[in-house]
């Protein structure tokens, strides 16, 4: 059984003229699979994500984690955004535990929790330290870390390190792989990137314009660990930018239509 099956689903919402921001989509991901959202801006990636993590409801269609429908966020769920959302009045320990403490999770066992995360994603030794003492790589790490420690099955990430530097998103990338390597969780992932999607993923989705459609899937099989600039990564990213080169001549086609 799939993680994640979303079936027929279309997302609108209202206003003169209404919109639709998702339509017709099926999609399964698979336990410990890495699948990336791929798509030009306004295209629903995000509205999808949304949906996975049960903070929104389709319109129609369903959603479904582990065969039962999503009715709102579950524990067995970590999200991850592109603003880490840190509260600035608390330690970066403070922060990890946030969602714990909300649960009632003993003080003793939140510590230990939040240490082991902060380790894991290399914070140690920044336990104490404020948001505001951190640069934006450390403060995205933090909120990876805030997303694993209640050890979620499924972690989705909403172009977490797009507000990064080109060097600190690299590293990242690759700290982030390094987890999934040790844990295997499920990871759904939107970018807009082609290189950064294609050295993640296992699979590809490419999502058109709006209203957004799966327009493409791509199996991305290269062995892992990757390394860039691997010609079988260079080919891959060649197919996928040709990809959004098709979806452009159909948009300029649709437009000229009208």
């Amino acid at each position: 059984m799939p993680v994640f099956e979303v079936r027929g689903v279309s997302q609108r919402y209202g206003g003169t003229p209404p919109v639709t921001a998702l339509e017709s989509i099926d999609l399964a991901v698979g336990e410990g699979e890495f699948v990336v959202l791929l798509g030009p801006s306004g295209c629903g990636k995000s509205t999808l994500l949304e949906l996975l993590a049960g903070l929104q409801e389709p319109t129609e269609g369903d959603v479904l984690l582990d065969g039962a429908p999503i009715s709102g966020p579950d524990r067995r769920v970590g999200v991850a955004f592109q603003d880490a959302s840190l509260f600035p009045w608390r330690t970066l320990q403070q922060n990890v535990e946030v969602g714990l403490e909300f649960r009632g999770v003993p003080a003793g066992e939140r510590r230990r929790r939040s240490r082991t995360q902060l380790e894991a994603v290399g914070l140690a030794g920044f336990e104490g330290k404020y948001p505001h003492q951190l640069s934006g790589g450390m403060r995205q790490r933090a909120g990876i870390a805030r997303a694993l420690v209640s050890d979620p099955e499924v972690l989705l990430m909403d172009e977490p390190f797009g507000a990064v530097d080109h060097l600190t998103r690299i590293t990242l990338q690759e700290e982030l792989l390094e987890l999934w390597e040790r844990h295997r969780r499920t990871v759904v992932f939107v970018t807009h990137d082609v290189g950064e999607a294609v050295f993640l993923a296992d699979r590809i989705v490419l999502l058109s314009p709006r209203p957004g459609r799966i327009f493409r899937e791509f199996s991305i099989d290269e062995p892992r660990p990757r390394t860039r600039g691997d010609r079988g990564l260079l080919d891959r990213e060649a197919e996928v930018y040709a990809a959004l080169h098709e979806l452009d001549r159909i948009a300029e086609l649709e437009e000229v239509a009208r």
